[in-house]
């Protein structure tokens, strides 16, 4: 099949090379969104990608644009591959191929629809997660599932860890599909709305732990804001402002106390919760490295009884 790729984030680079390793489908052209931060920033993963494969390389401000949508048409392919893009494609754009366009999505669906649907399963303790193929329709993330595949969550598994295992599993999930559509086996199976859930995108804020939350609930927010926008606390100082201390690995730990009480503060630091108490054992003080709990406590300095918080 005659195919137009787009995307811009690495979740979207395995599927682009299995096509390609594939031999049996042609690449037209990759599409990605147009850099936006500054010129010494490195390229967005699909357009290296691109230019690895020698895959020609288009970064329109807008692909529903009318002069975007009839460079697509131009292109005469057959499918639009869409995965890890960063703009929803309008009617126009997804009529612009003979068969439209497919969706890689790190979640099973119809749960985690939305920008980060890796992030929210780890935050939410799921114990299973996916990836499927959809035929897209003008709704986000809502067409029928052409294909899924299913993969356990560890435990102790970060959102970073397990987007790079589904782009490896959604890439064989992506060219079987794409295989079926070129035979005309290919058919799909409606989403149960009642069953949707939102994934919405991330910010910031996110991070900020409550301490009154289960040790549990904690942990998942540690591990599911890896590698962005990363959990962090407040620890109160002597002089001055609160420091800023980002939590990087934890684990639960046995203890209770006041929600955010600093229950151990020597060689381990131990925080209690709202149920049960948080070994926090990696750490990133503001303006420094990351560093082991353990060796920040040599210079921190806390004390039994400290209440970390906002």
């Amino acid at each position: 099949m005659r195919i137009v790729a787009l995307g811009t984030g690495p979740f979207a680079v395995p599927s682009l090379r299995a096509i390609v390793a594939s031999g049996a489908h042609e690449v037209l052209a990759v599409v990605t969104r147009p850099p936006r931060g500054r010129k010494s920033e490195p390229p967005a993963p699909m357009a290296s990608a691109a230019e690895e494969l020698s895959l020609p390389l288009w970064q329109p401000e807008s692909v529903n644009l009318p002069e975007s949508v009839e460079r697509l048409v131009a292109y005469e392919a057959d499918l639009l591959l869409v995965c890890d893009y960063g703009e929803i494609l309008k009617p126009a754009a997804l009529g612009a191929t003979r068969l439209g366009g497919v969706n890689l999505h790190g979640s099973l669906l119809p749960r985690y629809r939305g920008a980060a649907p890796v992030q929210w399963a780890v935050l939410n303790g799921d114990a299973e997660t996916g990836a499927a193929v959809i035929q897209m329709t003008p709704g986000l993330d809502a067409g029928p599932i052409l294909g899924e595949v299913r993969t356990p969550i560890d435990p102790d598994e970060t959102s970073g860890e397990l987007e790079e295992r589904l782009s490896e599993l959604g890439a064989g999930l992506t060219l079987r599909v794409v295989n079926e559509l070129a035979a005309g086996t290919a058919s799909g199976e409606p989403q149960d709305t009642s069953l949707a859930t939102k994934a919405p995108r991330l910010k910031k804020e996110d991070g900020l732990i409550d301490w009154t939350r289960p040790a549990q609930a904690i942990k998942d927010q540690v591990r599911g804001l890896q590698p962005w926008p990363r959990a962090y606390t407040f620890v109160p100082q002597a002089k001055g402002e609160p420091l800023r201390l980002v939590i990087d690995r934890v684990a639960v730990a046995e203890g209770a106390g006041t929600p955010g009480e600093v229950l151990t503060a020597d060689k381990r630091l131990v925080i209690a919760t709202g149920d049960g108490a948080i070994e926090i054992l990696d750490v990133q003080p503001a303006g420094k490295r990351r560093m082991a709990a353990g060796d920040w406590l040599l210079g921190a300095k806390l004390s039994p009884g400290l209440n970390l918080g906002s």
